[in-house]
């Protein structure tokens, strides 16, 4: 996929103090084949080299990637000084809750330094993520101190300092030495249970590969190492950050629901406006085929399924709350109505005949959708009134509402 292809949409979300954290959401043409969410480095920002060019080759190759900056950092409000470790894994929760809010849940974590180890730790609150990568990770939080490490003293004696690092500078307080130290990683490694992969070089002078190895031995498989070369610590070169993108991409391939389908290019060749459903290989779930995007259907847990993706009825109600959203929408551009926004919620229930009075059947049970419509807008009752009547009309409902014939063969 063309990085030119890649939509960028500019998100804020707030924090656990009300403040508003600042993210770039890159979004790649059709259906995402995950979401992931992308943690930078120590005192970084979203916009650091190393996480844009990730998240756009990542995008490129179809996932959607989350990029943010921790609170006091970039663009985002609140006081670095007051943050710590603990703050920046709340973050990283509170991104991740705000994708699954708007978006999808968050399957895949990418980390990059100390933003490796916050994944680590946030990784167990996500019971929907399936996968976690670190680059250049340290194994533990306290490695960070060494890069203050003249001003320890000073922090711990008078409760704070001002430091520089990379040419910038922080104010660092006695409560970041404290919850780094207090932090418990190797414990949340070992009880992962997700897929790892550990990305490092062997000739970073900022966190040594020493610290992969330690992760790596905390973990429990399924677990992968890939080797870096010769990449510095914030991998200035392009191609690094390149080759880290394909390498995350073809191996959480393996692990995420949603990104079945490694090579878009080998979508099955279909007819127009048909669509190919088959099994995954994978218990109950199914691979939906449709020009060039990829569904997930399957059962919920207590149905026996694994509930990597909606269940059949689901996506019916998908289906005609779509089409009701749309049919509203063009009705209202047709009629230059001042229609500001629409949500349609629905159910699907089995009722008892005699409970529908207008229902033509009278004994048994009978399928029942009830459908929703919010609308909003500087609308008359005339014209709110007129846009209900309008959602009745849209196609899928009359499909629904009308004798369906359906044909079934065996294919040779």
């Amino acid at each position: 996929m063309p990085v030119e292809n890649i939509t960028r949409r500019k998100l804020s979300f707030q924090n656990r103090e009300g403040e508003q954290l600042a993210g770039m959401l890159e979004l790649p043409s059709g259906t995402p084949r995950a979401y992931a969410l992308f943690a930078h480095c120590f005192t970084c920002s979203k916009n650091i080299a190393a996480a844009t060019r990730i998240s756009r080759a990542l995008a490129a190759q179809g996932f959607a990637v989350l990029r943010f900056d921790f609170t006091g950092l970039g663009n985002s409000e609140g006081d670095f000084a007051n943050t710590n470790f603990s703050s920046n894994v709340e973050d990283l929760l509170a991104a991740a809750e705000h994708l699954q809010q708007n978006y999808a849940p968050v399957e895949l974590l990418i980390g990059h330094s100390l933003g490796g180890a916050a994944v680590l730790a946030a990784a167990g609150d996500l019971p929907q993520c399936k996968a976690v990568a670190t680059i250049a990770a340290p194994a533990d939080p306290t490695h960070v101190h060494h890069l203050f490490a003249d001003s320890i003293d000073e922090i711990q004696q008078q409760g704070s300092a001002t430091v520089e690092l990379a040419g910038r500078r922080f104010k660092i307080k006695r409560h970041f030495l404290e919850d780094t130290r207090a932090q418990r990683l190797y414990e949340k490694i070992a009880g992962l249970r997700k897929a790892l992969l550990v990305l490092h070089s062997p000739v970073d002078d900022t966190v040594s590969v020493d610290n992969a190895s330690e992760i790596f031995q905390a973990a429990k498989h399924p677990k992968s190492f890939v080797s870096l070369d010769n990449a510095d610590h914030l991998l200035t070169d392009s191609g690094d950050a390149g080759f880290v993108a394909d390498v995350v991409a073809a191996w959480s391939a393996r692990y995420l629901a949603s990104a079945g389908v490694k090579d878009q290019d080998a979508f099955p060749v279909l007819p127009d406006h048909s669509l190919l459903v088959r099994e995954t290989g994978d218990n109950l779930s199914n691979d939906i085929f449709t020009g060039r995007h990829h569904l997930i259907a399957d059962e919920p847990v207590a149905a026996g399924g694994d509930d990597k993706g909606p269940d059949p009825y689901k996506y019916l109600l998908a289906a005609l709350g779509s089409c009701t959203s749309m049919t509203l929408r063009m009705y209202a551009r047709y009629k230059n109505l001042p229609l500001e926004k629409i949500s349609v919620q629905l159910k699907h229930d089995r009722i008892h005949a005699e409970d529908c009075a207008e229902c033509e059947t009278e004994t048994g049970k009978l399928d029942q959708i009830s459908r929703e419509i919010e609308i909003h807008g500087e609308l008359t009752d005339e014209q709110r009134q007129r846009l209900l009547e309008i959602a009745d009309k849209c196609p899928v409902h009359k499909t629904l509402s009308s004798e369906i014939h359906i044909v079934s063969e065996l294919k040779n």
